[in-house]
């Protein structure tokens, strides 16, 4: 894989990354605006999988909401830590990419 591979697959991870932070951190809102006795559907993100030979990533679908199921606070805290490191590991990636880069084009000017 290219440094621009590496670069473009990370982005992907920490955009699908973002997207699932997104529904976790709505499924906390609604739980705390429910209370303790009230009840909200938890909204469980999709994704699928896109592309072909040139490179496959992965496309956030929106989110559904997973019936019979009501939002744990406790269950979504601990996605969101979830998907928070998913996404570092991600950012560190694209780091790792960057630089790999730079280095290269510093090899190709000597």
């Amino acid at each position: 894989m290219d440094s621009f591979g590496m670069l473009r697959c990370a982005a992907n991870g920490m955009e699908v990354q973002r997207a699932a932070l997104d529904v976790e951190a709505r499924n906390v809102a609604a739980a705390e605006a429910a209370g303790p006795k009230g009840s909200y559907e938890r909204l469980v993100p999709e994704f699928s999988v896109q592309g072909g030979a040139s490179g496959q990533t992965i496309a956030y679908d929106g989110a559904r909401a997973q019936h019979g199921t009501s939002v744990d606070v406790l269950t979504e805290m601990v996605a969101v830590v979830n998907a928070s490191r998913a996404y570092e590991a991600n950012a560190s990636v694209f780091e790792i990419g960057k630089r790999l880069a730079e280095r290269t084009i510093e090899m190709g000017k000597l």
